[in-house]
């Protein structure tokens, strides 16, 4: 089940990613484009055999891993940014852009990092399986690790929460209030995963799936809000 959460995460932010091309050519919305672009990026890095093929190269100590996460925070941010702007969620945008949001930012970055040079991070393993079990010292840090690099996307997008809550309760077109339920249901996936430490290991399988699931709701639901926007449009030519 897990393999075919990530491959179906893969296909969608791919295929999501290509059909944005020609607007990003032509000089349409390319901020979306790169977002797609980024998280195709990270879910590669996701699988086995891509990313031991990345970290091969980086000298096999994990430093993939540690990419992935920054890869991650740069395209939660991207991401919230974009959000907000589109459903002018002022209170959201001084949410991830103010003193709030780069401290969060700064404190988030410092765990992750403190807590992956604390680990035994020789040799490669995807989603750092081997590390977790080298040790019950490595497995917790392992469990931390994870947990800190939720922290910053989990902040980004509860603080769009309140917006795609409103967004849902609008009486704007139903495309639009099922891509901003979409964002809210990946909110509260990221949000739960967060508890990842505390889950237990016969309960394992739940962790790839909030993961997953919130990838997942937050890049269907951009893509059902890009496609209202195109079927908004061909309504109004169609009137004029």
């Amino acid at each position: 089940m897990i393999a075919i959460l990530q491959w179906t995460t893969l296909a969608v932010c791919g295929l999501v990613a290509i059909a944005r091309i020609p607007g990003a050519l032509r000089g349409e919305n390319r901020s979306l484009f790169f977002v797609y672009a980024f998280m195709t990026v990270a879910i590669i890095l996701s699988i086995e055999a891509p990313y031991l093929a990345v970290d091969g190269v980086l000298g096999d100590m994990n430093l993939a891993n540690l990419i992935l996460r920054f890869i991650i925070f740069g395209t939660i941010f991207a991401l919230g940014l974009r959000i907000a702007r589109a459903f002018s969620a002022d209170d959201a945008l001084r949410l991830i852009t103010g003193p709030p949001g780069i401290a969060f930012a700064g404190v988030a970055s410092v765990a992750v990092v403190v807590v992956f040079l604390m680990m035994d991070t020789a040799g490669s393993s995807a989603g750092l399986i081997a590390v977790y079990d080298k040790d019950a010292r490595n497995a917790a840090l392992v469990e931390y690790y994870g947990a800190a690099g939720r922290l910053y996307p989990a902040y980004i997008t509860l603080a769009l929460f309140p917006a795609m809550v409103r967004t849902v309760r609008s009486s704007l077109p139903g495309l639009v209030r099922l891509g901003a339920a979409l964002l809210a249901l990946g909110s509260v996936a990221i949000t739960l995963s967060l508890l990842s430490p505390v889950i237990p290991e016969s309960l394992a399988y739940l962790r790839f799936v909030l993961n997953y699931t919130a990838i997942l709701c937050l890049v269907v639901g951009l893509a059902v809000i890009w496609l209202s926007k195109i079927v908004a449009g061909r309504r109004e030519r169609k009137l004029s």
